[in-house]
């Protein structure tokens, strides 16, 4: 196991399915177990899934100008954002550029929860807060368990009263076999699911009776690496592996704008004053690159890095690819050169076995209206 700083409450559950543990985000984290991936996907597509996705950072947010620290760095108008709702929103540095996505909860009028990823956030949270009227903590003593797939909600009603009226991106306290938890109509697959904030002290009870009593439904454990497959269908971006810091450009430092990453919705409109704000809009129309889907001819996966060409020069590269047992396509996340990011333009992948022809395909490839994640009811 990799030598990680923070604690996995479900560490011996994650090696008894095969796991050796590898760190992410200071976490050891279960990227794979003794099972096939592609049953993970399988099951978070047509029935449910249960994850570990702890090593997401989790900070709490009290006082007077919680509200307005949050405001400051990130992308979302936070006024907007009642008690008992979240948004995704993104951290910027002076630059302009992406440095970190991440969800704000807001529990009370003084009071937010924020889980972000491996970028910069809690750096960025820490600086801001000092001199301000806020206290911050870092809270690994939460665990997050998510609950993905059409079945959750069949699942989770037997348990949890009112959970199918839990609107998307909004949270709710409960009691699941006995223990208190916060859940949240969010997640990172393209599904409709569910996280559940529980302590550690209650992960493990609430992690077996979950697969024991789901099994009957179908509801299997999954490993983190599942979410590769997942999130290439759905167009979910994971930093830093689709970004600058692991594809550089030459003789720049690393960072990217939300106009290249088609995150750009995430800045609440007419919002200004947040860190980067004027580089932001200023970099817009001045796109190096557009993140943009590939769809490969037969059924061979390409691989993290492999280059794209189109006349007889290299346009792009592969960020993160898979293949559906499910469609049967290999595809792909790409980042490529802005002319050629039009569905349809031909192309090549230069995979180690050789030339692959294949197209430019608009994201997400799975459920393009999203409406399975947002379904009511």
């Amino acid at each position: 196991m990799t030598r990680s700083w923070r604690y996995a409450a479900l560490a011996d559950r994650h090696r008894a399915l095969g796991s050796k543990l590898e760190d992410w985000n200071g976490m050891p984290t279960a990227w794979t177990y003794d099972s096939d991936l592609q049953s993970h996907h399988v099951a978070i597509r047509t029935k449910a899934g249960l994850m570990d996705v702890s090593g997401l950072k989790k900070v709490h947010l009290h006082g007077p100008h919680a509200s307005a620290v949050l405001d400051y760095l990130t992308t979302r108008d936070v006024s907007k954002i009642t008690p008992g709702r979240s948004a995704y929103a993104c951290f910027l540095n002076e630059a302009g550029k992406f440095i970190d996505d991440g969800i704000l909860y807001r529990t009370g009028p003084n009071s937010w929860f924020v889980v972000h990823g491996s970028g910069a956030g809690h750096a960025a949270l820490s600086s801001a807060i000092a001199g301000r009227n806020v206290a911050m903590l870092f809270d690994d003593d939460l665990l997050d368990l998510s609950l993905q797939g059409p079945l959750a909600v069949d699942f989770l009603a037997k348990h949890v009263p009112g959970i199918r009226d839990l609107k998307y991106f909004h949270h709710m306290g409960a009691t699941l076999f006995g223990k208190p938890v916060m859940i949240s109509r969010t997640g990172y697959t393209g599904e409709r699911g569910y996280e559940i904030f529980c302590k550690s002290e209650d992960a493990g009870i609430i992690w077996d009776r979950i697969l024991t009593d789901g099994a009957e439904m179908g509801i299997i454990p999954c490993a983190f690496t599942a979410l590769d497959l997942l999130r290439t269908e759905s167009y979910l971006l994971f930093f830093p592996y689709d970004n600058s810091e692991m594809y550089p450009f030459a003789d720049e430092a690393p960072g990217d704008t939300l106009w290249e990453l088609g995150l750009d919705f995430t800045v609440s409109p007419g919002k200004t004053g947040f860190r980067g704000a004027e580089e932001h809009y200023r970099l817009k129309g001045k796109e190096r690159f557009k993140i943009f889907g590939v769809l490969l001819e037969g059924t061979q996966a390409a691989n993290p890095g492999d280059k794209l060409y189109a006349d007889s020069k290299a346009i792009g590269v592969i960020t993160c690819p898979m293949v559906s047992t499910l469609t049967g396509k290999s595809m792909a996340i790409a980042r490529m050169d802005v002319p050629y990011a039009v569905h349809g333009t031909k192309m090549t992948v230069e995979h180690e076995s050789g030339s692959i022809a294949a197209i430019a395909h608009t994201l997400p490839f799975d459920d393009p209206e999203k409406k399975k994640r947002t379904v009511v009811g």
